[in-house]
């Protein structure tokens, strides 16, 4: 393994940073007097391994290598929702293992599935560290998706690259500098939002954790009720402008910083992103005026948060929307697929897929009707090949493939089709709630068996590291290559 030295180096690092960001919830419980030895013991034994990773590895190459780049990428996650897990194991709540990973692993990826009853009852170290779990996150996949993904071409990333040099020998020098600059935009954010939500009636604690989680568009809560708790429109309204602000990409603001004051009116993604939210509300609130016979019952609040909260991937709730019919269901599911826009924290599809392929589609409608004609498909100012257009096509492929498999397999161990269903693409698009009485808005998934939970487990990092990242690594011939 000694290719791989710098893998596990950066790896010793991440986990330091890890064990040492577990003193927050420490000090949360001293201010709370709510002390006990969990996340004590969890940052003492993570930083041991980081440091042992650290000190065996110093001798590592700088550069690194396509597949190094994979491995770290992978190992990166799986590593922080391993001992991350390990507050929910060890602290006062007694989570089994299986429980505990999957709680990690649903912040860590910004998914928002939880197994945890009775959130209102929860001590705040544990409500603050899932919300440090999904806020760290949410900064990890810009980070990645701004500099690893497009050297590593997956699923059409290529497009985001930050330099002309895009050789996947190495890590561009630049990265180092968009990612500083990434982070600082992220902090500020976070901090903006807290801000307002302590002036619109949350309390601090409450405001730093959903500060967190909506920048990340990850939707853990402290409550059961989700933010639907507070009952507060302009609680709602800040909801729902910070998750749009996390779920568009974070290039567009070093890009406006730089001078490109157009970039949020230009940009083809956060067009169209905005383009499906302004159809989504509208669509919604039509079928629910015709349902209800009367536009004047429709609470059109309610109908955009949820509309926000579902396509961003973000989960937040503030209405059982399974209670509107089947229509929203299904259509909800549809935007669970689409997410947000690439290089944000939003999960999904990404909206720049859905924009080639409709452009794709269009093409091949066009041929039919001009067969001798050329039609060429652009993405801003860039022709996408055959290349890109086979990288796109297959990852929407394996997408939806990965979805129903993982929707057959929860199935196959008992679940109801509604549960499977939405479940599967739940945890694939890393959203957070499902559908239906067991994992819908007033559900969770604690219910869920250990064979399941494991399923979704996997599924959320599959999803969260847009699957070649994972699946590569389980091929042969990708380590004899190299």
């Amino acid at each position: 393994m000694s290719n791989y030295k710098t893998v596990f180096f950066t790896l010793g690092v991440l986990q330091i940073i890890l064990g040492l960001s577990m003193i927050v919830p420490i000090l949360a419980q001293f201010f709370y007097d709510q002390i006990d030895s969990g996340f004590i013991g969890s940052g003492v034994v993570t930083i041991i391994f980081g440091v042992l990773f650290f000190l065996s590895n110093l001798d590592h190459d700088k550069k690194l290598t396509l597949p190094q780049a994979f491995l770290l990428t992978a190992l990166s996650w799986l590593s922080i929702a391993i001992f991350g897990s390990l507050p929910f194991i060890f602290s006062n709540i007694e989570l089994s293992i299986t429980d505990a990973f999957f709680e990690s692993m649903s912040g860590i990826t910004t998914t928002g599935s939880t197994i945890i009853t009775n959130l209102n009852e929860t001590p705040k170290a544990i409500l603050l560290w899932r919300a440090m779990l999904q806020w760290l996150g949410g900064i990890g996949i810009i980070v990645m998706a701004i500099t690893l993904m497009p050297i590593m071409n997956i699923g059409g990333m290529q497009l985001f690259v930050i330099s002309t040099s895009n050789t996947p020998e190495k890590i561009l020098p630049k990265s180092k500098e968009v990612s500083i600059r990434l982070i600082f935009i992220y902090i500020v954010l976070t901090l903006s939002c807290a801000v307002c939500y302590k002036i619109f009636g949350m309390g601090f604690f409450d405001s730093i954790v959903h500060s967190m989680t909506t920048i990340a568009t990850g939707g853990f809560s402290n409550y059961n009720e989700s933010i639907g708790y507070f009952d507060n429109a302009l609680i709602e309204l800040t909801s729902i402008v910070f998750i749009i602000l996390g779920s568009i990409p974070f290039i567009a603001y070093i890009k406006y910083l730089n001078g490109d004051k157009k970039i949020f009116l230009n940009d083809a993604q956060i067009k169209t992103f905005f383009k499906i939210i302004i159809f989504s509300i509208i669509l919604m609130f039509v079928y629910l005026s015709i349902k209800n016979q009367s536009i004047f019952q429709i609470n059109l609040r309610e109908v955009t948060f949820n509309v926000v909260s579902i396509l961003t991937g973000t989960g937040y709730v503030t209405k059982n929307f399974s209670e509107w019919g089947s229509f929203p269901l299904m259509y909800f599911l549809i935007l669970m697929f689409i997410g947000g826009c690439a290089g944000s924290t939003a999960c999904g599809i990404k909206i720049f897929r859905v924009k080639i392929l409709y452009q794709f589609i269009s093409n091949q409608l066009k041929k039919i009707i001009y067969p001798r004609g050329i039609f060429n498909i652009k993405y801003e100012k860039n022709n996408i090949d055959e290349k890109f257009m086979a990288s796109i096509i297959s990852f929407i492929f394996l997408y939806i493939l990965i979805f129903f498999i993982v929707a057959a397999l929860l199935s196959i161990n008992g679940l109801n089709f509604i549960t499977a269903i939405s479940a599967a693409a739940t945890s694939i698009s890393n959203v957070g709630p499902g559908l239906g009485e067991i994992i819908g808005p007033n559900g969770n998934f604690s219910q869920l068996s250990v064979f399941s939970k494991w399923i979704l487990s996997f599924t959320m990092i599959l999803g969260r590291l847009e699957l070649f990242a994972v699946l590569v690594l389980f091929i042969p011939s990708f380590w004899r290559k190299y």
